[in-house]
């Protein structure tokens, strides 16, 4: 519903649903739940929560109503509850895009928590022609139930996102070749994320020593190294082909060897994860016509 305003100082354009069509939408996967409501006229105000992370909040546009800079937001009380005030949470850099925004995760949080307690998120900024002020507001309505299917999304989500994954290192403090524990887990968070995003499909491990030993037995260490990272990589089912691997020995320390603190840093193999598209296979030639005279 769009509407003018004539309470505030200068003429407002508002946008909300009506609360009779108030509605809560959820959808993800592994990787990412959103929580929605449609707003009327306007685009759509999304929690969304990657594999992770914590929530933020956005506000998703048909057209170009609001105009490039910071905007406030609030998380507003309801007319009915007298006593309590608006919650100011800060400003969003609103930019021209179908997604107008995306708050910080803390701004996320307290929203949500507002609209448990009955609070509506709403956006104030200015219009991109005219500059009139425009609000833009989401309703509490109905959003117990929507909330907790969001909860049963999120319950499934994977405990990191591609990002944050993509270029991940093990350890091998004790300067052996053999995985410790603490790098077997970390190798799991990563099968378990191939396993969920076959498209990942190409693995580049790196090899590194400290500069204890001569040039030669740091590198045949870093080798080993990377070895046994891929010895448990395949042994988890990740194809052979999948998987490039490289040693280096001492020469790319990521500290300088002057301690047992920053060398045991440097004994490491680090991994990463690339979606390289699967190269297209030509077609067989078609055969070639029997030539009825070359066979009489």
């Amino acid at each position: 519903m769009l509407c003018l305003l004539a309470s505030q100082p200068a003429l407002a354009i508002s946008f909300q649903t009506r609360l009779e069509k108030i509605e809560w939408k959820v959808d993800g996967d592994q990787f990412e739940c959103r929580l929605s409501q449609p707003v009327t006229d306007f685009g759509s105000g999304v929690f969304v929560r990657r594999a992770g992370e914590q929530v933020t909040f956005s506000l998703e546009a048909r057209e170009r109503w609001l105009g490039a800079g910071n905007a406030t937001l609030l998380a507003a009380a309801a007319p009915w509850q007298p006593g309590r005030g608006d919650i100011n949470l800060g400003s969003v850099s609103v930019v021209p895009a179908e997604v107008l925004f995306n708050s910080s995760q803390e701004q996320g949080a307290r929203l949500l928590t507002g609209l448990l307690e009955g609070r509506s998120p709403v956006v104030r900024h200015r219009a991109a022609m005219g500059g009139d002020a425009v609000e833009v507001r989401l309703l509490p309505a109905k959003f117990h139930k929507a909330y907790n299917d969001y909860l049963d999304c999120t319950a499934k989500l994977l405990p990191v996102n591609f990002d944050q994954i993509r270029k991940s290192q093990v350890g091998f403090p004790g300067g052996g070749v053999d995985l410790e524990p603490l790098a077997q887990a970390k190798l799991e968070i990563i099968l378990n994320f191939l396993k969920a995003d076959p498209s990942v499909n190409r693995i580049q491990l790196d090899g590194h020593a400290d500069n204890s030993g001569n040039r030669l037995t740091n590198r045949d260490l870093s080798r080993r190294r990377a070895l046994a990272v891929m010895e448990y990589l395949k042994a988890s089912g990740i194809a052979p082909e999948q998987i490039t691997m490289r040693f280096h020995g001492e020469r790319y320390p990521v500290a300088p060897n002057n301690n047992e603190a920053n060398r045991a840093k440097n004994r490491r193999v680090t991994i990463l994860l690339d979606r390289v598209p699967e190269a297209a296979v030509p077609p067989a030639p078609a055969a070639a016509p029997t030539d009825p005279a070359a066979t009489s």
